[in-house]
């Protein structure tokens, strides 16, 4: 009976501590690590608003939702229905992964530039800071519709490479590049401001990077 008592116990523990598990593990709209108005004026504070709390809020609650169909196919084995959602799981997901990366990169102007072991593997693997902005930018506006332009790591060859991706298509998921620092080139990320001129948008956004962070995340990635 003492066993008993102890398994049910230990039962009740351990089924408490999973649902606690289940409640921590849905995906939630991270910390904006500035004040909406804090990258003007290259960005203002209506778009950073709208930005953040609708389109980003938009991508996290309809991953819960299609993380939530997708525990309830596998859990009928309903192949179909599995297959049916990756759709929604690749849209969703590589909008919260890529806006995730993206706040954090950015940072209210303070002139600061890139320096220390990212700047000398950028000038190894492009020629220059300003070369790979160039090439950056280039990809970034050359993008048809709506997407990203990234600089990433290829850990493989070890080595720093710029690339694109349609939609909201995460970077290493697509490319097998670690992403670094991304540009947004959907319309709702400049329209406002910008109107139709994606150049002048991209050229803007250089001037609010958060470099340290750019720098930590490929250190991160080297590892």
């Amino acid at each position: 009976m003492a066993l008993r008592r102890i398994f049910q116990k230990t039962s009740i523990t351990s089924g408490c501590a999973l649902c606690a598990a289940v409640l921590r593990l849905k995906h939630t709209l991270p910390d904006l690590p500035y004040d909406y108005n804090a990258l003007e004026p290259h960005i203002s504070a209506e778009i950073m608003e709208l930005h953040y709390s609708k389109h980003h809020a938009t991508y996290v609650n309809n991953l819960n939702m299609a993380e939530e169909k997708l525990d309830a196919a596998k859990a009928t084995n309903d192949a179909s229905a599995i297959i049916a959602l990756a759709p929604a799981l690749k849209f969703n997901g590589g909008g919260h992964i890529n806006h995730s990366i993206f706040w954090e990169t950015l940072a209210p102007a303070t002139g600061q530039c890139a320096s220390g072991e990212l700047l000398a593997a950028i000038e190894r693997d492009f020629g220059s800071l300003d070369n790979m902005k160039a090439k950056l930018s280039g990809s970034s506006v050359a993008v048809q519709g709506s997407g990203w332009g990234w600089l990433g790591y290829n850990k493989e060859e070890n080595r720093l490479q710029i690339a694109a991706c349609a939609n909201q298509d995460p970077l290493q998921a697509t490319t097998g590049l670690i992403p670094l620092f991304g540009i947004d080139v959907w319309e709702h990320a400049y329209y406002l401001q910008y109107k139709n001129v994606r150049p002048d948008y991209v050229k803007a956004i250089y001037n609010v990077v958060n470099w340290d962070k750019v720098a930590e995340r490929f250190t991160k990635a080297q590892q």
